[in-house]
């Protein structure tokens, strides 16, 4: 990546009562040193939102080298958690960030950073998503903003909000993707000892855990052999004879504990699948909707532009790897299915 690539410059902000986790997941994604990339990384700076000292979760002690006007200048500006819900942003921020939008800048909020993105008003009219515990606060505050509470985040374009705490670092590896591809994304996730991509429609959390005792020992063996049977042709009644219930209470039990239907929670497992063939191989699309237990292009495409938003094709474009031969065409099915 050229020096001054596109949102090449991340800015994060520092305020009194800095939510420390919040923070570190942005440093750790944009502010490491990548010596082991073919490329040039981000710049990662830290701005002030007042004058110090700023104190952070935990004790610490916050110096930030810079003030509100890097803002901007940066080409991407995240806003880590916030002080609370009810404490109000200071008008100088609010107008910093807008006029960081106007000129086209990408702003990212994680966690309760989202009220002070909607306070500019940035996400009218837009999906917005925050922790599950202060989504119906946000959607009350600001009925303007379609709030999704179930979601680990959302990608508006050039602005983008995530779920609590780890759910950040979810996202932050969603914005590498877009700006550096797949492959260096999943290098950076395996750094960090994470997943390489959970999908920003997974849901925050599911109802009940998956105790591998009693009726979701069955259910949770179901969900461990699933993955290398994506290519299959299987029906719910498949899926319920396997974790040896009938049809409704094999529905009743998944739905409690994963919070959606086994139709649903398959088609989005075999989308994920086929964003992995479409990211790392060279497999035609109607190879890629066999593997991935589609049966036919048509069904691929369906699911895939209602989940991923976009076509198999144009998504290959964005997000494929050079150089996918025949060595990773043979290991794509055997590679572990990505969360979400």
């Amino acid at each position: 990546m050229p020096a001054h690539a596109p949102h090449s410059h991340v800015v994060a902000l520092a305020y009194d009562g800095l939510c420390t986790f919040e923070f570190g997941c942005a440093y750790e994604i944009f502010g490491l040193p990548r010596p082991e990339l073919d490329r040039s990384w981000y710049r990662f700076d830290v701005c002030a939102v007042e004058p110090g000292p700023l104190r952070a979760a935990g004790g610490l002690a916050v110096a930030a080298p810079y003030d509100l006007d890097l803002v901007e200048r940066a080409d991407t500006v995240i806003v880590p958690g916030w002080r609370g819900a009810d404490a109000p942003p200071p008008r100088s921020l609010l107008d910093a960030l807008a006029r960081a939008a106007g000129r086209g800048g990408r702003l990212v909020s994680i966690c309760s950073g989202v009220f002070v993105l909607a306070a500019t008003g940035v996400l009218n009219g837009k999906r917005a998503t925050t922790h599950w515990r202060y989504a119906d606060l946000l959607a009350r505050r600001y009925p303007e903003i379609r709030v999704d509470p179930d979601v680990l985040y959302v990608d508006e374009g050039s602005v983008l909000t995530s779920a609590g705490s780890a759910a950040g670092l979810d996202l932050c590896l969603h914005i590498v993707r877009r700006d550096h591809g797949a492959a260096v994304a999943n290098n950076v996730a395996r750094r960090l000892v994470l997943a390489p991509h959970r999908d920003g429609g997974q849901q925050q959390f599911v109802a009940m855990p998956l105790a591998r005792q009693d009726g979701n020992g069955r259910l949770a063996a179901l969900l461990d052999w699933l993955p290398g049977h994506l290519d299959e042709e299987l029906t719910v009644g498949d899926l319920a004879r396997r974790a040896g219930m009938s049809v409704r209470a094999f529905q009743r039990r998944f739905r409690d504990t994963l919070g959606t239907t086994p139709g649903e929670w398959l088609a989005r497992q075999r989308v994920a699948h086929a964003r992995q063939l479409a990211e790392t191989t060279d497999l035609s699309v109607e190879q890629i909707a066999a593997q991935s237990g589609f049966g036919s292009v048509e069904t691929l495409r369906h699911h895939f532009r209602r989940l991923v938003g976009t076509t198999p094709g144009r998504y290959r474009r964005s997000f494929a790897q050079p150089g996918n031969g025949k060595r990773q065409r043979r290991q794509a099915v055997s590679q572990p299915l990505p969360s979400g």
